[in-house]
């Protein structure tokens, strides 16, 4: 199947590593040119080689934290130095911390906002216009399933994804008449050095497992696929939609 992504402009924040890397892989193996995005230079730099390697294409790699006011707008001048107009924007970060309500400081939700929303609002208000102006864009969140159905001990990535999700939700409204699909994605348990390091700081997170219907912790070549098929033209009817893909551990119907 073509999904027409060749040449496509790609931006993906926090691709370094995780789940934002298995998107930009995935993406480069489509033909969409790639824009990576990290706080660690070293290891963006290094993603940056094993991309161009896997995929015989050129990567732009522009380090920053897309949660600092300052460092994000330098990440956005450079991308338009090199960009024009960016047709797949996929949000991303990394996950908050967890804890439990009281142990949490009003600098740890402030932190959170930051991080997970306020970063995606300025990504999504720098890529709008140009998206509005060719008449098509894909827009792409990275959340998590706790969108659905929360987590214990993860209250802040509970919370403040979910807000997130309703962004995307009304940005679907907003955006459609102009071709841009807005989407929400959710990862479940995923191998990744997010999920070692919760289920290093509380074990109790490798049961998880047993929750599973697949009976197994996802890959995140599986989850960059679904993101990667979302950015495609094919699928151009589909938008306002959280997909989780999480091996059918989220128990709600809709």
């Amino acid at each position: 199947m073509d999904l027409g992504l060749k040449h496509k402009v790609a931006f993906v924040a926090a691709s370094s590593d995780g789940l934002g890397k298995a998107v930009a892989i995935e993406l480069a193996k489509e033909g969409a040119t790639v824009i990576i995005n990290g706080r660690d230079k070293e290891k963006l730099e290094q993603t940056k080689k094993e991309i161009e390697q896997a995929c015989n294409t050129k990567v732009l790699s522009i380090s920053g934290d897309l949660s600092n006011d300052k460092e994000r707008a330098s990440v956005l001048k450079t991308l338009f130095n090199h960009h024009e107009k960016i047709d797949i924007l996929v949000t991303n970060t990394g996950g908050p911390p967890s804890g439990r309500f009281e142990n949490l400081s009003m600098n740890d939700w402030d932190d959170t906002y930051k991080l997970l929303l306020s970063s995606t609002v300025a990504l999504v208000k720098a890529v709008i216009p140009g998206m509005k102006q060719q008449q098509f864009g894909r827009i792409i969140a990275i959340t998590s399933q706790a969108v659905k159905q929360p987590v214990d001990n993860l209250i802040l990535s509970n919370s403040v994804r979910a807000s997130v999700a309703g962004l995307m939700k009304t940005l679907a409204s907003e955006l459609g008449e102009y071709n841009i699909t807005v989407n929400n994605v959710m990862p479940g348990y995923t191998k990744t050095n997010r999920l070692l390091s919760l289920i290093e700081s509380n074990p109790s997170f490798e049961s998880a497992i047993d929750e599973i219907p697949l009976k197994r912790f996802g890959n995140p070549e599986e989850f960059a696929a679904a993101v990667t098929f979302l950015a495609s033209e094919r699928a151009s009817y589909i938008t306002g939609t959280s997909l989780a893909v999480d091996g059918g551990w989220i128990k709600h119907i809709l």
